[in-house]
């Protein structure tokens, strides 16, 4: 809409707000102690691991459930049987003519992870593998309050590089380890969280690790967590003028330490190069990546670009809280974990950013506020997206004037699409991955810059600040955005969380008729779409002059102040969600009039903008 100058609104950072009452919260808690000894010829390891598992809530359990994700890469899987009858199954798991890759897996191919021996608190129990879940039924139930020492033993195969894990991808990484152990099932207000590996997105406890890894001596390794033994190790780990021992034998056991997590990666090659990089005032990075000419150049340029990144999600969002982050050269595009990520490095360097951005991002949005991905997928995919989208415009001084143009390109295809699912679906059980995608990514994201549309942007950069201040370590559900949002704001949203997330209605507002009435302009909008909002419309005349009005939303009780400081704002009669028209006049004659346009910040998600500007052709 060229005639209308940008008016795409700044984001501001205010200060935190005091804490939300938390005080019936509970939340469970594990300590994993494992050691693994993996075989790099034939990619198999063996394992032990102790769990000390804490029942926080008040509830007396008798079973639990571990996830066995490695399972998943076995013909027949239920991961498999989705993609042989998904519409659009996801093409890194698929063959050129869309048929299953793990489906053509040969036993020395396949992916599996069994326990050969479980005790609890020293006394056996009855076990069952169903797929990718162990269920367990305990002979002591765990009272509330109560502790209780898993001990397992278990072996694991690890697949060929198809999602997220496996060996010898396609940029030649030898090892991408996630997903790998025996990982206790969440159990909260709603029960157990057990869901079978089917499509995506993860859930787990809090808790701390204590992580030994046997493996041959020349791979490098990085993951989550602290390396304990560094003079031991090498690798760029030691500190600077420290004496390495030199290992004997053909293998390293690396220590590592992860407090306070709720997931635990690591990923290891013969040929990667490591560097390091201190933030100021924040984490140590690690950088490990492929040994290869056609990529170095660009990891090293990204190294001070992710420190840039990591100080703008501490301003914007709120100090990131452990000591360290590594960036690590693996397969499958790109996925977070606690205290790291997995990324593929064979990239164009804005790509590489891009990518690095979005992952980094998911240690605010996912690896400290702990959502369920399964079934908040877009409070994780999308949030991460809407700060990653703000970083990228500053840390590669992009300049756009709306970098959520896509966002809302890419939700616009998808509300008139027809193929629109509620946010509320469960992530496994889209129709289609396109859906998906759009649902968590673009429509995730659009829920925090519409949200800034509603309440300001200064009231929305508070409302994440002081949502990460009050749900970190957490695990926050949809109603704690939008009751820190409230209690931000002052205003009632409700009726916005309800309607955005939870059905499919669409938005589309329009300018009915623009006519005199005497010395001054009546102005007619209607509401077309079924969700409801406040509106801004602003009024161009012909000596250039411009004023906006805005029609708060009965429902909000509340309103946002002025977003456009620079000019003047009229503030008028709230507008009821059952009234499909709205009228008001404006104390200036419609031959003075150049133009009108309903929201021209272009963040209310209208699918329809065509109505929203008069005259219609002011939008050539």
């Amino acid at each position: 809409m060229k005639f209308f100058s940008s008016l795409f609104l700044t984001v501001f950072i205010l200060n935190m707000a005091n804490a939300q009452n938390t005080v019936n919260y509970w939340q469970q808690h594990v300590d994993y102690t494992m050691e693994v000894d993996m075989n790099v010829e034939n990619f198999q390891y063996t394992g032990t691991q102790k769990l000390v598992y804490t029942n926080n809530s008040p509830d007396e359990l008798k079973r639990v459930y571990y996830h066995l994700y490695f399972n998943a890469f076995q013909p027949g899987s239920e991961m498999d049987i989705r993609l042989q009858n998904i519409s659009d199954p996801d093409g890194r798991m698929t063959n050129e003519d869309k048929s299953s890759r793990i489906a053509a897996l040969s036993e020395s191919e396949i992916g599996y992870l069994h326990p050969t021996s479980l005790t609890q608190d020293g006394e056996s129990v009855t076990y069952t593998e169903e797929g990718t879940v162990l269920v367990v039924d305990l002979d002591k139930p765990i009272a509330p309050g109560g502790k209780t020492v898993f001990e397992m033993k278990f072996k694991g195969q690890v697949p060929v590089q198809i999602r997220r894990s496996g060996r010898n991808n396609a940029e030649g990484v030898a090892l991408s380890m996630s997903q790998w152990y025996p990982k206790m099932a969440e159990y909260d207000f709603e029960g157990w969280h057990a869901d079978p590996y089917i499509a995506r997105e993860f859930h787990g406890v809090w808790g701390d690790f204590d992580v030994k890894l046997t493996i041959d001596k020349e791979y490098v390794v990085g993951g989550s967590g602290y390396l304990q033994n560094s003079q031991e190790i090498g690798h760029g780990y030691e500190a600077p003028g420290t004496k390495v021992k030199k290992p004997k034998g053909k293998t390293l056991t690396w220590h590592f330490k992860a407090p306070m997590v709720h997931d635990f990666m690591w990923a290891a090659d013969p040929d990667y190069l490591h560097d390091t990089l201190k933030v100021k005032n924040g984490p140590t990075l690690h950088f490990l990546y492929k040994n290869d000419e056609a990529i170095i150049e660009n990891w090293k340029k990204l190294q001070p670009k992710t420190a840039e990144l990591m100080e703008f999600f501490n301003k914007n969002i709120g100090p990131y809280p452990y000591e360290q982050y590594s960036v690590i050269h693996g397969g499958d595009g790109g996925m977070e974990y606690a205290m790291g990520t997995l990324i593929t490095g064979n990239r164009k360097f804005g790509s590489l950013v891009g990518v690095t951005a979005h992952e980094m991002a998911h240690s605010w949005f996912q690896h400290v506020l702990a959502t369920n991905e399964s079934k908040h997928e877009w409070m994780d995919e999308g949030f991460t997206s809407f700060i990653s989208t703000l970083a990228m415009n500053e840390v590669m001084a992009e300049g756009k004037e709306n970098p959520f143009e896509n966002t809302y390109r890419g939700y616009n295809y998808l509300a008139t699409s027809g193929i629109e699912q509620p946010q509320t679906t469960h992530a496994d059980r889209y129709d289609n991955n396109t859906a998906y995608g759009i649902s968590a990514y673009s429509k995730g994201a659009i829920f925090l810059s519409q949200l800034g549309y509603i309440i300001g942007q200064d009231k929305l950069m508070e409302t994440l600040r002081k949502y990460y201040q009050d749900f970190k370590f957490k695990h926050p559900v949809p109603n704690d955005i939008k009751r820190t949002a409230e209690k931000v704001s002052g205003m009632q949203l409700d009726w916005y969380l309800t309607d955005w997330t939870q059905t499919t209605n669409t938005i589309d507002y329009g300018i009915k008729t623009v006519e005199a009435d005497g010395d001054k302009t009546k102005i007619i909008m209607e509401r077309i779409g079924l969700m409801p909002m406040p509106i801004d419309v602003l009024v161009v005349y012909n000596d250039g002059t411009q004023e906006t009005f805005y029609a708060p939303l009965r429902m909000m009780r509340g309103e946002k102040e002025n977003p456009y400081p620079q000019l003047n704002r009229t503030v008028l009669e709230d507008w009821t969600w059952v009234s499909p028209i709205y009228g008001f006049t404006i104390d200036k004659p419609l031959e003075s009039i150049q133009g009108i346009m309903i929201d021209p910040s272009l963040l209310m998600a209208d699918v329809n903008r065509e109505n929203n500007v008069h005259p219609k052709q002011l939008q050539e």
